[in-house]
């Protein structure tokens, strides 16, 4: 499989936009009766809704089901804002949220009446709506695994996909190996993810590499004769694992931003021996230890540590509607002080290898609970048998309750924090921390990258894309040409004294087939019919045409359209071959 990367180019990489122009309909042009300066639309409203969803156990960690939106509170910023919306799920299927009756069959609905709520014995039909589909990466950090502790702990995942998981749920396969890799996409069949997990019983897996440079360092400041010499020992190994570390972390980070356009609930099991929060933290206690108040290496440990970074991550999942649920694959760990490798002449100071050993082993973990703990997940720490964890992390997915509310600020970047309560006592309520108020830009951005590192189709305005034939530039590249279709009967028209208007704006990205990104390019397509064509053209295409100046090869074009009047988007992604037979697939 390829790596996963997402890198950007130059005007010389897989996309550029070179010019925009408009068929179909009517040319783009000034709406009839504007005043100069005056905006497109009189009135434009912008309504976001922020879902947060929570987990509620009693003081025994059982779930606690039943609740309404009458026991919940929420606050933003610890100030009070109104529930909207309320959706409550138990064991994989939605709960009404109190019994409807049903409506005679000779009855006939009241023209344009809303269609009543399903009742409880038909919920089990009722798809799951999209902004409350599962995805989750399972994602296997071989750079910071045992192989035995690794294979230990996907025989018990693989079982795990196999019998918890919904049919509507869609799981990924990612590992990090020095380099972030999808070994398997997005899939809605659990034994595809089973059968890659098996595979990867067979890659190398690189924790044992650390543990080696950790016994060199400590040996070596044990044969210190100088606190100088000692120190130094510890600042190099503290320096190359915060180099590893850093890789760890941005690989994380990665993976959380290209999921960030995706819809529905997003979550990642993270599987690894553990992340160090303060890079060589152990080792810079064996030289205190050692010499006493004439070693000023715990200050010094300081200059190595992540948490600003971990919690810039927590941040960034919680912006993303991630959670995390991290494994500690390590389990019930031995202290090396004890173990057999390590025995023979030990310090001078009794307790010295546990204190070490005490203090690695809660630095390898701090950061596992952190992402889990802000985010609103589980962490899964000294357990060597993980299945029935992974059982209770299986409730979260099916047994929930998601809550929304409109915030009164729209878009300005700011992060929230959120907290909920519940007005029962005794109760214990999980949930993310905060979220990111992120402009419908970004969010459109976020959206069309997702389509492209992740093709998934959200298309209610029925767009569908063209691809013409491609003309061979002296320079190598080609000149792609797209017809983008909008259905102008999808589109709300407002109207004006002489025309009926629409406000379109259109994203579009492309990716080469080494994983090469361009920037995503976004242009207004204002629409404007007069009123006399209105019945006509609903029933008619608007097309865009825009060409791509790409390089020869497998393409894919990610585009997403936004009617700003209704706040309606359509997000989808064709791959085209470039400079061959050009066709759109």
């Amino acid at each position: 499989m390829r790596p996963f990367k997402l890198h950007r180019t130059t005007a010389a990489g897989a996309l550029l936009l070179v010019l925009g122009s408009l068929a179909g309909a009517q040319q783009q042009g000034k709406p009839a009766g504007a005043q100069e300066g005056e905006g497109f639309f009189l009135d434009m409203v912008n309504v976001s809704v922020v879902n947060v969803d929570v987990h509620v156990t009693d003081k025994n960690g059982k779930r606690v089901t039943g609740l309404t939106k009458d026991d919940f509170e929420i606050y933003e910023d610890r100030r009070p804002v109104a529930i909207t919306n309320f959706y409550a799920v138990e064991g994989g299927r939605p709960v009404a949220p109190e019994p409807v009756a049903e409506t005679p069959a000779a009855t006939p609905a009241a023209p344009g009446a809303a269609a009543p709520p399903p009742s409880p014995k038909n919920l089990a039909s009722v798809p799951v709506p999209e902004d409350q589909r599962l995805r989750l990466v399972v994602y296997i950090d071989n750079f910071n695994l045992r192989p035995f502790n690794r294979n230990r702990v996907m025989r018990e995942i693989r079982a795990f996909l196999g019998s918890k998981l919904d049919k509507d749920d869609q799981v990924m396969l990612a590992t990090f190996d020095r380099e972030l890799h999808v070994r398997r996409t997005f899939t809605s069949d659990a034994s595809l993810i089973a059968s890659s997990l098996l595979e990867l019983e067979k890659v190398s897996a690189h924790a044992v590499h650390h543990d080696s440079e950790r016994r060199d360092a400590l040996r070596r400041i044990e044969d210190a004769q100088s606190v100088v010499e000692a120190q130094g020992f510890a600042r190099t190994y503290a320096q190359s694992m915060f180099n590893d570390l850093s890789f760890s972390i941005d690989s994380l980070k990665e993976i959380v931003n290209s999921l960030a356009g995706m819809p529905g609930r997003k979550a990642i099991l993270y599987v690894s021996d553990g992340l160090q929060m303060i890079a060589g933290q152990d080792v810079f206690y064996a030289v205190q230890n050692k010499f006493g108040e004439r070693s000023t290496s715990l200050t010094e440990a300081f200059q190595f540590d992540a948490s600003r970074r971990f919690q810039e991550l927590t941040a960034q999942a919680n912006a993303n509607r991630i959670t995390f649920y991290t494994i500690d694959a390590a389990g019930l760990r031995v202290y090396d002080s004890v173990s057999a490798e390590n025995q023979g002449p030990g310090p001078q100071q009794p307790g010295f290898s546990t204190l070490i050993d005490s203090v690695r082993i809660s630095n390898l973990q701090a950061p596992l609970q952190l992402l889990a703990e802000r985010t609103g997940g589980v962490a899964v720490i000294n357990a060597n048998i993980v299945g029935p964890h992974l059982a209770r992390i299986a409730e979260d997915f099916d047994s929930y309750y998601s809550l929304g509310y409109t915030p009164t600020h729209h878009g300005d970047g700011r992060y929230y924090k959120i907290e909920v309560k519940v007005k029962r006592k005794g109760l214990q309520v999980r949930h993310r921390e905060g979220y990111r108020d992120k402009s419908t830009e970004a969010r459109m951005t976020d959206s069309t990258m997702a389509a492209l590192n992740f093709p998934f189709e959200d298309n209610p305005l029925g767009v569908t894309l063209d691809f013409g034939p491609a003309q061979a530039r002296e320079d190598g590249f080609f000149v792609q040409p797209i017809s983008v279709r909008i259905p102008l009967g999808k589109l709300v028209l407002v109207p004006r004294e002489t025309t009926h208007e629409a406000r379109v704006r259109l994203f579009i990205g492309a990716m080469d087939s080494k994983g090469n990104t361009s920037d995503v390019q976004q242009t207004p397509v204002p629409i404007s019919i007069p009123n006399a064509d209105v019945q006509t053209a609903t029933t008619r295409d608007y097309v865009y045409s825009v060409s791509l100046l790409m390089r020869p090869g497998e393409q894919r074009v990610a585009v997403a359209v936004r009617d700003d009047v209704a706040a309606q988007s359509s997000i989808l992604s064709r791959s085209v071959r470039v400079g061959r037979s050009t066709a759109s697939r």
